[in-house]
């Protein structure tokens, strides 16, 4: 039976991922990937209640950093196919990247990258500087009419 694991990838412009955390997946999407019920992947998981993050344990599913205990578990896709693979002998074993919707920051930012380009290509048609800025506003000073 094939686990296919599929982690949220936020795609910025240009095709480049965004921060790593957002390379993280939940425990539900564990779940679904290894088809095991939701306690079978709590015993599953190294957690200890007297140590945040305890050290790596290669029989174990080893969750992400986590800095508050009331922080949900988070795990690496690459980490939940070594388990996958190594522990429970699962053969086939896909680490799938799937491109998330556009969320209301990524359509921000792309606005401003958009404006960013109208400004430069501006500024590219625009004659080049003057390299004396004074005689510039003498310039335009001369130009316009005493009030």
């Amino acid at each position: 039976m094939p686990v296919q694991i599929s982690p949220p990838l936020i795609g910025l412009p240009g095709g480049e991922s965004a921060t790593p955390d957002e390379h993280l997946i939940g425990i539900d999407d564990v779940q679904s990937a290894l088809n095991r019920s939701r306690a079978s992947v709590y015993r599953y998981t190294n957690t200890d209640p007297r140590n945040l993050n305890p050290p790596f344990n290669p029989r174990r599913l080893n969750p992400e950093y986590r800095t508050d205990q009331k922080e949900p578990l988070q795990f690496h896709p690459h980490e939940v196919a070594r388990f996958a693979r190594d522990v429970l002998r699962i053969k086939e074993v896909t680490v799938e990247v799937l491109n998330s919707p556009s969320t209301a920051t990524q359509q921000l930012l792309g606005s401003i990258l958009e404006e960013l380009q109208a400004i430069r290509s501006l500024m590219n048609r625009m004659e080049a500087a003057p390299t004396d800025l004074s005689s510039k506003r003498d310039n335009f000073d001369q130009s316009r009419p005493a009030a």
